[in-house]
């Protein structure tokens, strides 16, 4: 006769394995829709406003009928329940990855479910403590990481975004239009810069506006760097003018904003180490006395005295590293 603890364990296994293969079997065939849409959300053509109104309204309606999952239920959860599902879209795409929403919430029940079984069965704490830590665990661990890969994907593009402009101030001093030398771009410089401009380019061909395909990559990337080039491009279109010195003077511009950016990294990189040690300390003590003596320390763990210690001495920490972080952070 099993026990109710190796039950709980067998049916988590389970749920996980169905959640994993639902998640890679699901959102895979929205990709060409979700192009389709892509191509009808500019106004440009529309002279009446009417249209433009009637036109607003049909994308509106398409993006609701938009699919975020295969699965009908959680499709209609998302739309629904979620608060702001198009921030969340705005994330997952800033990734490079080809994630839905979906799949997204799949891995944070997923993520739950393993740190309920971690809590409850392997550090021994209760359902209730378990429950709540498991759910605040596994809500803050993928979103963390989704952040991450979008900051390191953008860091990636600035790295490589004056070379881009450049690349393009030499194809129009050799006469080529600005079309065109976006899409060298995009066939010249590795991704995420190649991709990006690959985009643009191919909206472009497909009818899409310059202006207009180019803002639909800076709410991809969402960084003021390229929204510079955006305005520059616009204000040579409406003024005149050499474009080719414009844009070098951007990239010029870009460039120093690296370096300093650069040198102030350099400069707090004291501080910085300070924060990683003295944030990690606590941690790898704690490790060490469980390896020397585990049944003292599991009493931080059981007890009720070392639970309320433990959250007391964690917030004050999470506290601490949060206001040394404000101090090391500069906006450029």
């Amino acid at each position: 006769m099993m026990d109710a603890q190796t039950i709980t364990l067998m049916g988590g296994a389970i749920v996980s394995i169905v959640l994993v293969a639902l998640a890679l079997g699901g959102s895979k065939s929205g990709g060409s829709f979700q192009k389709r849409l892509a191509r009808v959300s500019s106004n440009h053509g529309y002279a009446d406003k009417s249209q433009v109104k009637k036109h607003d309204e049909a994308v509106q309606t398409l993006r609701r009928r938009t699919s975020d999952s295969n699965f009908a239920l959680l499709d209609q959860i998302i739309k629904s329940a979620l608060p702001n599902p198009e921030e969340l879209r705005k994330k997952l795409a800033k990734t490079g990855k080809s994630l839905s929403i979906g799949e997204f919430l799949i891995i944070n029940a997923l993520a739950i479910g393993v740190f309920y079984l971690v809590f409850m069965y392997l550090v021994k704490w209760g359902q209730l403590t378990s429950v709540f830590t498991a759910i605040m665990m596994g809500l803050w661990l993928p979103n963390a990481i989704i952040k991450r890969m979008g900051n390191k994907r953008i860091r990636d593009f600035l790295a490589l975004f004056p070379e881009s402009i450049d690349t393009i101030c030499r194809g129009l001093r050799s006469g080529l239009p600005i079309s065109e030398s976006i899409a060298s771009v995009g066939r010249e410089l590795p991704d995420p810069v190649g991709v990006e401009f690959r985009r643009i380019s191919d909206a472009v061909r497909l009818g899409q506006s310059l202006d207009d395909a180019m803002w639909e990559v800076s709410k991809r990337l969402d960084t003021p760097e390229f929204r510079f080039f955006i305005i520059a491009l616009a204000i040579q279109r409406e003024t005149g003018g050499n474009l080719a010195e414009t844009l070098g003077n951007l990239a010029e511009l870009l460039r120093k904003r690296r370096q300093l950016r650069l040198k102030i990294r350099a400069m707090s990189a004291e501080a910085r180490a300070s924060a990683m040690i003295i944030g990690s300390l606590p941690f790898v003590m704690f490790a060490l006395l469980m390896g020397v003596n585990s049944e003292y320390m599991m009493l931080m763990l059981t007890d009720i005295r070392g639970k309320i210690m433990m959250g007391f001495g964690l917030s004050l920490i999470g506290l601490g590293i949060l206001v040394m972080k404000k101090m090391i952070s500069f906006e450029i």
